[in-house]
């Protein structure tokens, strides 16, 4: 059985979750339309990078997040990879990753591992702990963060567990454009799994960012690519074919841990 994801590249209005909802609802009414089982959504795209404003904007607890995704899940019965939102816990703020399914629950829960010191992210954000490993309809699915795909050894520990379709969201910026597009066809081939990755459009006062969101078959050829522009993108996965290449090519039966060291 195929399923068909949908990656939703907003262009996002800096420091403004009002905007950003609003801009949020009336891509995903769009991108019904195709209908979609997935749809993702790309990094902390309520604020956009106003790191410095986090005291005022962020979400707490993730809720006011939370509650959109599921209404608009249950609504359009449809999972949601909601891409992340700066969530204002007790002890800081998290860049945190959302799995809503399609009848409304709240499925997971990633923080962001690896924080980005060229955009300040560590004087802001605290860093997570755990995996992005989640289910949807019985399937194993990874969910990273940005500059997490930098780090090919966090990818392998999600994929080694079995997860068949790695999940990216991100604001990359156009400055290293081709590093985005090395790295993402490289994590699906080294891995054997798909890529969906969708990163935002548009510009903030510090950045531009480069669009490119992409969707990348096991064997690295890509599926889907969107512009520099906003733009919704989509195209079907089969997991049957996840299984097939890593039985015709067995890297994680003939990878030697033990000496990776």
């Amino acid at each position: 059985m195929n399923i068909k994801v949908s990656c939703l590249q907003m262009d996002i209005a800096f420091g403004d979750p009002n905007s950003n909802y609003q801009s949020a609802e009336k891509l995903i009414k769009k991108a019904m339309e195709n209908h979609p089982d997935i749809i993702v959504l790309p990094e902390l795209w309520t604020t956009g990078y106003d790191l410095a404003r986090l005291d005022t904007i962020a979400d707490m607890q993730a809720r006011r997040t939370i509650d959109f995704l599921q209404t608009a899940a249950k609504k359009h019965k449809v999972h949601f990879v909601g891409g992340s939102v700066a969530n204002q816990e007790e002890k800081g703020v998290k860049n945190t990753l959302l799995i809503i399914s399609k009848d409304g629950s709240l499925r997971y829960q990633y923080d962001k591992l690896h924080l980005f010191k060229l955009m300040d992210e560590h004087l802001y954000l605290e860093a997570g702990a755990t995996k992005g490993l989640f289910q949807l309809d019985g399937h194993l699915f990874a969910g990273v963060i940005c500059y997490d795909i930098r780090f090919p050894e966090w990818i392998r520990a999600h994929t080694s567990e079995g997860a068949e379709a790695l999940f990216v969201v991100a604001e990359w910026p156009t400055a290293r454009l081709k590093h985005w597009r090395a790295l993402l066809i490289a994590r699906a081939i080294e891995n054997q799994c798909y890529v969906i990755a969708c990163n935002r459009s548009g510009s903030d006062p510090n950045n531009q960012f480069a669009g490119h969101s992409l969707i990348i078959d096991p064997w690295g050829e890509v599926l889907a690519e969107a512009g520099e522009h906003e733009e919704i993108i989509s195209a079907e996965i089969n997991l049957e074919l996840v299984k097939e290449i890593r039985k015709q090519i067995p890297i994680f039966e003939d990878r030697k841990p033990n000496s990776y060291h």
